[in-house]
């Protein structure tokens, strides 16, 4: 090929190319009108979604700051040294208030997502009461409220001894009890949590209540020293042995300072639990890790259950709270609790021992310190107590 011919071609060819590269492709008008409305609104929808993600996110980064397992977003240890200034009062009701709104948590509370009663399967409270936090006195006021609000409650028979765990057997036996009981009904007993849903039963409705770990055990400690209590306990196990006097009269502060074992050695080695001062065991529940003293592992899991399981946790130590948060939690069993309580507060007072709380500045030094975990575990609890009433309440008192 000569090359005019060569250059000849080549044009052909780049004129047939830009021929199809230019070429324009007729659409019906419609059709053109139709894809600009897509394409418009498209945009438009995208826009929206995207707005509407931004704004949950920021709602879902206040909520979840910044600690998995804590009821506002603190932990025991976050709220002591020198944050304790910031928060001085982070432990009360006003305090809880006051940092959900400076926090921006306060416009996005709901009581509803706080609430776990509707997740229960059965019509059920299982009330597995810890010792010393008034727990015979809750459930007298539950037996009154029976009388009002139509539910039947249960308690278990006493036993002589118990080990500190359940095995399966034992929660299989159990849970087979208590499914023959009517319904609504409450039962009551000293029992760590148990979970119904694994031996293939529906789930309760949990409830419980709690006290400052250190006051908790010093009611214990002179609650078992009163002669009238002791005898009792002689007479459900003959075998149980004679106390000295040394062991009635040795106040509790005395106690701790010469460390006498195993009452007053708080440590995590010490497998002693004859004042029940795990105050985790009962909410934890049945592994071998739940009965850990002072364990930042067992707290955790323990946050965990509450947080997930239980519909109200409260205490005595704040007692209007705890009525209001069960009146609208549980208000089928609950309802008008406050009103029945306060018409005679002094019948609800019951197994009650008076006792020296004194305690020296070493002496508290050490269980503060032996306790850490534990106070972290109550003080949460508190903090999800009053994060729940503000929750429901909170249209109702503009003061705070």
């Amino acid at each position: 090929m000569s090359l005019n011919a060569e250059r000849s071609y080549k044009m052909k060819l780049r004129d047939v190319e830009n021929a199809f590269k230019y070429r324009r492709i007729p659409y019906p008008k419609r059709s053109v009108e139709l894809i600009a409305l897509l394409a418009i609104s498209c945009t438009f929808f995208l826009f929206m979604h995207t707005n509407k993600l931004n704004s949950r996110l920021k709602e879902m980064e206040v909520k979840l700051q910044p600690s998995e397992f804590s009821a506002l977003g603190l932990t025991g240890n976050h709220i002591s040294g020198h944050d304790a200034g910031k928060h001085d009062d982070i432990n009360t009701l006003h305090g809880t208030y006051q940092y959900l709104k400076s926090t921006g948590q306060l416009e996005y509370l709901d009581a509803a997502q706080l609430n776990n009663t509707p997740k229960a399967d059965w019509d059920f409270i299982f009330y597995n009461r810890l010792e010393k936090t008034g727990s015979q006195s809750m459930t007298r006021l539950i037996n009154r409220l029976g009388e009002e609000n139509g539910f039947e409650a249960f308690r278990n028979i006493v036993r002589p001894a118990k080990t500190i765990l359940h095995t399966e057997e034992d929660e299989q036996d159990l849970v087979d009890q208590l499914s023959q009981l009517p319904s609504p009904a409450v039962y009551v007993e000293h029992s760590n949590w148990v979970n119904f849903t694994k031996h293939e039963y529906p789930t309760p409705i949990y409830i419980n209540m709690v006290r400052d770990p250190i006051q908790k055990v010093i009611s214990a400690y002179y609650y078992q020293r009163h002669p009238l209590v002791f005898a009792q306990t002689l007479m459900r196990n003959p075998k149980k042995k004679m106390e000295t006097k040394k062991f009635f009269d040795t106040s509790f502060n005395e106690c701790v300072k010469q460390r006498m074992a195993p009452y007053c050695v708080f440590d995590s080695h010490n497998p002693y639990n004859g004042d029940w001062r795990r105050l985790s065991l009962h909410l934890c529940g049945n592994s071998e890790i739940c009965t850990h003293f002072n364990s930042e592992v067992t707290m955790q899991i323990t946050k965990m259950n509450v947080e997930r399981e239980y519909a109200v946790v409260g205490s005595w130590e704040d007692t209007n709270v705890t009525l209001a948060v069960l009146e609208a939690y549980i208000p089928k069993y609950f309802s008008n609790a406050r009103t029945v309580y306060y018409s005679d507060s002094e019948k609800f007072n019951i197994n009650t021992v008076s006792h020296d709380t004194h305690l020296d500045e070493d002496v508290e030094a050490y269980l503060r310190s032996s306790f850490s975990f534990e106070i972290e575990l109550y003080l949460f609890i508190m903090q999800r107590l009053y994060k729940q009433y503000i929750a429901a309440y909170k249209d109702e008192f503009p003061a705070l």
